[in-house]
C-alpha cells in the first residue's frame, strides 16, 4: 500500500481548489450561487461554504500548492467516505462521490504526512441517500460479497505465513509472504476505509508518522518482509508481530461487512488501486526488500477490474465509448503484466511473478505507461455510474 500509515486521519490536500456540484437526486449547484470551493495550501484548509445538499457530490479538484497532495472526505469517526489521491502540483482531478446527509470533515494534508488540515461540512437534506437503480443495487450488493470473500480467505494465508514465522522458518516464511497479501491487495480501498487497521498491517517504515519509532511502532507486513529479507532472521519480537498481524487482521475481517459502499464509491476505488499501483508498485518502493511488487501489482489490478465489472452494465448504458475503452484497457495492462507470470495459472488465487529487480528500468517505464493508459478513463467511470 501507500508509504504513509493512516492514523484515524485518512485524509489529505496539500494545496488544493475543490468546487462542488450535484446532480442525481439533488439539485444541481452552479457556479455562479452554489458552487463549494475548499482551497487548501501548505498552511490552511479553507471552505466557501460549510452546507452542502446530499445525494451525489462532484468535487472538482486542482492542486495549486508545491506538493503532492489527496482529498479526502471523512466521516466523523475518521473512516472515509471519499478520497482522491496522488494529486500532483499544479494538476486537476475529479471526484464523484455520493454522500448521505449528516457531518463530514474535508481533510487536507501538505505532503500526505502528518495529521493534516480539516475543515467540517455538512450535508444537508430530508432524504438519507441518492435513489440507485436495481443495477446499482446488484453491483453494490455483488460487491460487498466479493470484499467480504477476499477478506475471509486473506487469513488462511495470513496465518500460515504467521505460523512460518512463530516456528522461525525464514525460508517457508518467505514462500507465503505475497501469497498471504493478495486479498488485502484485491480489496485495499476497503481495508483503508478502516484508519485503525490499515496503519498496523501494510504501513513501510517511511510511511511512519513523525514521533514514532520503527522498533517499538512499526507494525505488521512489511516489518516482517525487513526481518525476513534484509535482516535474514526471526527474533522474539518478530514472532510476536507475526501474532499481532493475524489478531489485526481478524479484526478488519469483522469490520467488512459494515463498510460504507456505493456505486460511486466502488469505482473511485477502482481508480484508487490503479494510483497505488502507479505511485508504489511500478517504482518498486512497496516491496523494496522482497521484490514481489508485481504480486501486489496483480491483485490490484484484478479488485479494480472487479470493480468495473459489476458496474459495466451502468457505464455502458451511460458511456459506452467510455466503457469500451476501458475494457480495451484492462485487457491490454492484463496482458502486458502477465508476460512476467511464473507460474502455471492454474490457481488464480496464488500466483508468482519475476522478481522485480530483476525487471530492467525501460519495461517499468512500459508498465507505467500502460498503468496511466488504463487510469485516465477509469477516473470517469464514477461520473459515468452516477449519471
Amino acid at each position: 500500500m501507500s508509504a504513509r500509515p493512516r492514523p484515524l486521519l485518512l485524509g489529505a490536500v496539500t494545496a488544493t481548489a475543490v468546487a462542488v456540484t450535484l446532480s442525481g437526486c439533488t439539485q444541481k449547484a452552479t457556479s455562479g450561487d452554489g458552487a463549494v470551493t475548499v482551497t487548501a495550501s501548505d498552511s490552511a484548509c479553507k471552505v466557501s461554504r460549510t452546507q452542502i445538499p446530499a445525494g451525489h457530490v462532484s468535487l472538482a479538484l486542482e492542486n495549486t500548492g508545491s506538493k503532492i497532495t489527496e482529498v479526502y472526505v471523512l466521516f466523523p469517526d475518521d473512516r472515509i467516505a471519499a478520497e482522491r489521491e496522488n494529486i500532483g502540483p499544479g494538476t486537476k482531478a475529479t471526484l464523484v462521490t455520493e454522500l448521505k446527509a449528516g457531518d463530514y470533515e474535508i481533510a487536507c494534508k501538505p505532503g500526505m504526512k502528518g495529521d493534516g488540515i480539516r475543515q467540517k461540512v455538512t450535508l444537508t437534506g430530508k432524504s438519507t441517500a441518492a435513489k440507485h437503480s436495481p443495477e446499482a443495487d446488484a453491483a453494490v450488493a455483488a460487491y460487498r460479497s466479493y470484499v467480504l470473500a477476499q477478506a475471509e480467505q486473506t487469513l488462511p494465508g495470513a496465518k500460515a505465513f504467521a505460523d512460518a514465522v512463530k516456528a522461525g522458518d525464514v525460508e517457508k516464511a518467505k514462500r507465503l509472504y505475497a501469497p498471504s497479501r493478495i486479498g488485502w491487495e484485491r480489496t485495499e480501498p476497503i481495508a483503508e476505509s478502516f484508519g485503525d487497521i490499515d496503519p498496523k498491517v501494510d504501513v513501510r517504515e517511511d510511511g511512519l508518522e513523525a514521533g514514532q519509532d520503527p522498533r517499538t511502532d512499526w507494525t505488521g507486513w512489511h516489518r516482517l518482509e525487513k526481518a525476513l529479507w534484509r535482516d535474514r532472521k526471526i527474533g522474539d519480537r518478530e514472532k510476536e508481530l507475526a501474532g499481532q498481524l493475524t489478531t489485526d487482521l481478524n479484526a478488519w475481517v469483522k469490520k467488512v461487512g459494515t463498510a460504507e459502499i456505493t456505486p460511486t464509491s466502488m469505482a473511485n476505488g477502482a481508480k484508487s488501486l490503479l494510483d497505488e499501483v502507479a505511485r508504489n508498485k511500478v517504482t518498486g518502493e512497496e516491496e523494496r526488500y522482497s521484490h514481489t511488487d508485481l504480486v501486489d501489482f496483480k491483485a490490484n489490478l484484478e479488485g479494480a477490474q472487479k470493480s468495473y465489472d459489476l458496474l459495466k452494465p451502468i457505464a455502458r448504458k451511460n458511456d459506452p465509448a467510455l466503457a469500451r475503452e476501458l475494457d480495451k484497457q484492462f485487457a491490454s495492462l492484463t496482458e502486458q503484466l502477465d508476460v512476467y507470470r511464473t507460474d502455471d495459472g492454474a490457481d488464480k488465487d496464488l500466483y508468482t511473478y519475476t522478481s522485480y529487480d530483476k525487471v530492467s528500468e525501460a519495461k517499468r517505464k512500459e508498465l507505467s505507461d500502460g498503468v496511466n493508459a488504463l487510469a485516465e478513463p477509469l477516473s470517469k467511470l464514477a461520473a459515468a455510474v452516477a449519471k
